[in-house]
């Protein structure tokens, strides 16, 4: 692809990595890249052969937030029923992985937060710092990370601004992986590899899941798991999964 999209895609092995590819800006999100976002998304999710999704940045760091040039403007990084970067406000059926390297500021740390799992450079630093510029943390940073990190953590981060490292995001149990500089992307694919090579039935369900589960009172959860995972019991996978680990090979995954 051109370098001047604003968003690049590979796929390889049932994983795609999506680029945020704005690097003269630091990825700094406008509508084009949003609306790119979102294309790449709508394949993930329509192509069966797609098991995981990996989001990064060019040259170097993550996302630095909205493009406030655009914003002035009048321009908004935000396509209807997807939220910010095309993202913050979707719940794809299947995992995405964050690999930051550099800056994931303001709606770059609402991408990050809004993907299943992060993987980040030991450079990295995260933050909301709408505040700074009289603005707030809309995209998700107000209402997701509170679910994410100790409440009163979120409300200082929210209220101050301030940023975090990599190291401090680890801590707070926030990312899952703190990697040498230079080498989120290449941990993010072998964390991918892991997660494609097992049943797609059982990976979005499972995802589903315990995407949901916060929410659920103790006295239904069980209940409304069932509602998910009770296909997959039932499933062709299933079976096969079984039959493939007493004849001691790999399953070969029909997401049936």
């Amino acid at each position: 692809m051109s370098d001047e999209k604003e968003v690049l895609v590979d796929i390889d092995n049932g994983v795609m990595t999506i680029t945020l590819n704005r690097p003269k800006a630091k990825n700094a999100a406008n509508r084009a890249l949003a609306q790119g976002v979102a294309a790449a998304i709508d394949e993930l999710e329509g192509n069966d052969e797609l098991r995981v999704a990996i989001i990064t940045g060019a040259g170097g760091t993550f996302c630095s937030g909205m493009d406030l040039k655009a914003f002035v403007t009048g321009e908004l990084p935000v396509v209807e029923g997807r939220g910010f970067a095309g993202l913050t406000e979707y719940m794809v059926s299947k995992p995405v992985i964050a690999a930051v390297e550099g800056y994931a500021l303001a709606g770059g740390f609402e991408v990050a937060i809004s993907c299943d799992l992060i993987v980040a450079a030991d450079n990295a630093m995260f933050g909301i710092p709408e505040v700074k510029r009289g603005l707030a943390a809309a995209a998700g940073g107000l209402v997701k990370l509170p679910k994410q990190i100790p409440s009163r953590i979120a409300m200082e981060l929210a209220l101050t601004g301030d940023f975090i490292t990599s190291q401090r995001a680890y801590d707070l149990g926030l990312i899952n992986q703190v990697v040498p500089a230079g080498t989120a992307l290449e941990a993010a694919k072998a964390l991918a590899a892991k997660i494609a090579a097992n049943g797609p039935m059982a990976v979005a369900a499972s995802k589903r899941v315990v995407a949901s589960a916060q929410d659920w009172d103790s006295s239904v959860m069980y209940d409304e798991q069932m509602k998910i995972i009770q296909p997959i019991f039932t499933s062709e996978d299933a079976i096969e999964g079984a039959t493939a680990f007493a004849e001691k090979r790999a399953p070969n995954w029909k997401g049936k």
